[in-house]
């Protein structure tokens, strides 16, 4: 299976509002979307990480671009200063003591400050 380890650096702990918002949206995109598995969030303050399987590669990129995690992403750089995913693949899915060591391994992605 097809795993993604993702932390988002929040602005500022005020949009943990708007976050949350776009995460109960994207949550009820992902559960109906073809070859989902599972997903977990957790976090506090500024930081926040979330895990998610896939039955494959091809499933997570068609649901990572479309409807409300595709909005999302267009407002990445108003909610977060840094952004960082790792996919990898693997027969279970990770513990978040593990997650958060292989995130280190991730692809990061830094908006400037405003």
């Amino acid at each position: 299976m097809t795993i993604t380890i993702t932390s988002i650096r929040l602005r500022s702990v005020w949009y943990f509002f708007k976050l949350s918002l776009h995460g109960l949206k994207i949550s009820l995109q992902i559960r109906r979307a073809p070859g989902f598995i599972k997903v977990k969030n957790t976090g506090f303050g500024y930081l926040h990480y979330t895990i998610t399987a896939w039955e494959s590669k091809e499933s997570m990129q068609r649901a990572m671009r479309e409807g409300a995690h595709g909005e999302a992403m267009k407002e990445s750089a108003a909610l977060a200063t840094e952004i960082v995913s790792y996919t990898y693949e693997s027969d279970e899915f990770p513990s978040w003591k593990v997650a958060k060591e292989m995130i280190k391994q991730g692809k990061v992605m830094k908006y400037a400050e405003k």
